[in-house]
């Protein structure tokens, strides 16, 4: 089971979107809406079966995300 710590959230209602960090792993877990329009995910590639789309506002990222 992973360990996840909060970083931060830009939504006070909804909790979404959000990240967390994996504290054993260092790795990251995205909290947003997931992408459902076919158009859209036709435009996308590289993910497999189990992976979503998922979308996260730019001040999310330039906000929580670590620097180094």
């Amino acid at each position: 089971m992973r360990q996840l710590r909060f970083i931060g959230s830009t939504s006070d209602k909804t909790g979404c979107p959000a990240i967390f960090e994996d504290e054993q792993t260092g790795e990251f877990v995205i909290q947003g809406v997931e992408v459902t329009d076919s158009d859209t995910r036709k435009q996308m590639y590289g993910y497999s079966p189990g992976e979503t789309l998922i979308v996260v506002p730019r001040e999310l990222i330039t906000r929580f995300a670590p620097r180094s």
